[in-house]
């Protein structure tokens, strides 16, 4: 999720009037306690606790349990979201009136992006080489930062639009700033001084030996940032007389901060995070499917299912529902029935090298779908996150 505030992609709701027979667009995604807990704050509690009651984590077998868990109805569903909702009419966003430039975006993430990654882990596959395979993890890895700051940094400024406090061009940039500086303290962080061997899901692979001069100076960087991101939050309290888009704030901060560069203090934290950053997403692609199916711009739900909920319900409940089937396939069902059928050399790639390869690939490029779904100028944002339904399609 990226900038969404350039006025000229704005709804009109946003503006000071409204067309006729529109609804007026509320402040929040769906409330003010749920898009807290959502956006970042029950992170906060739940890391909290853990840090109080289990300092050292709990033990492993457990903790398998409950990162499976989450991951089947939280984490896999949010990235096969972000595929229901980028190949939702593609022929239309690719070839179709969207601007060029995204068009572009959308031919490049969802064509071109898939096919590079799917010919190097083919590739790595086919050569039986474990270290171009450890490739991939790295860059996952280094990716990963990236694409948390900016969902971070993203649910800001929808935040921001929806109460009416944006900040300025400058504001915007030294915020994201700060995003990046927190990204790079991250990851040099787990990389600086010596190169060691890690594993991911059975392969090995190599942390880079960057010099501590370097990381060093990355806080630096950090630090001035975030003093810099402080002025310019602490002027807009001031300009909107003690308001700020809060939930955004708590979004934002705790982005960059617990589950970014402190969220290795505690191993059940490093676990469970990635289900916040899911959660996360979650808020906003819920909004952002309610409206779709409000409008009637959704998949509808079977007919059966339409007998008991509404319209729109029975189509966002179809979705999630739908969501969760895919993520299941994509990231265990799929790959483990390749890996069980398919004889190659575990000792060499790993126990599970198609489930290594999945979740590689449906990571990638998740980060480059949300890239071009959340940017500032695409028109679904402008629909479908700010935009309210008509009255009378309800």
């Amino acid at each position: 999720m990226t900038d969404v505030t350039q006025t000229s992609v704005l709804s009109p709701e946003i503006g000071t009037t409204r067309p006729a027979g529109f609804a007026a667009r509320p402040a929040y995604l769906f409330g003010p306690i749920f898009d807290f807990m959502t956006l970042g704050g029950a992170s906060l509690i739940v890391c909290a606790a853990v840090a109080f009651l289990f300092p050292r984590g709990i033990p492993g077998a457990q903790q398998a349990v409950l990162i499976t868990v989450l991951m089947t109805i939280i984490n896999q569903p949010h990235f096969a979201h972000s595929y229901q909702m980028f190949y939702r009419n593609y022929r239309e966003k690719a070839f179709g009136a969207y601007p060029a430039t995204l068009r572009w975006r959308y031919i490049s993430a969802g064509l071109v992006v898939p096919t590079i990654l799917i010919a190097f882990l083919a590739g790595g596959i086919l050569a039986g080489s474990g270290r171009v395979l450890a490739y991939s993890a790295n860059a996952m890895f280094f990716l990963v930062g990236w694409h948390y700051v900016k969902q971070g940094y993203g649910i800001l400024i929808v935040d921001s639009v929806q109460k009416r406090l944006m900040f300025s061009d400058r504001g915007k940039l030294i915020l994201r700033a700060n995003g990046y500086a927190s990204w790079m303290v991250a990851w040099l962080a787990v990389n600086h001084a010596f190169s060691s061997r890690n594993y991911y899901i059975g392969l090995a692979y190599f942390s880079l030996p960057i010099p501590t001069w370097i990381y060093h100076l990355s806080i630096v960087g950090l630090v001035l940032t975030s003093a810099a991101a402080l002025v310019v939050l602490l002027q807009r309290w001031r300009e909107a007389r003690g308001q700020l888009p809060w939930n955004g704030l708590v979004a934002y901060l705790t982005t960059l901060y617990l589950w970014v560069i402190f969220v290795r203090f505690n191993p059940l934290v490093l676990a469970v995070v990635p289900t916040f950053h899911s959660l996360q997403y979650l808020a906003v692609v819920w909004r952002y499917q309610l409206n779709a199916a409000e409008r009637g711009e959704a998949a509808p739900a079977p007919a059966m299912m339409s007998r008991f909920l509404p319209a729109h319900w029975s189509s966002f409940v179809f979705f999630i529902g739908i969501g969760v089937l895919l993520g299941y396939l994509g990231f265990q069902g799929i790959p483990q029935s390749i890996d069980a059928l398919v004889p190659y050399d575990k000792h060499l790639l790993g126990p599970s090298l198609f489930v290594f390869s999945f979740y590689i690939f449906i990571n990638i490029h998740h980060y480059f779908l949300d890239n071009v779904m959340w940017r500032r100028g695409n028109p679904d944002v402008q629909q479908f996150i700010f935009a309210k339904a008509p009255r009378a399609a309800r």
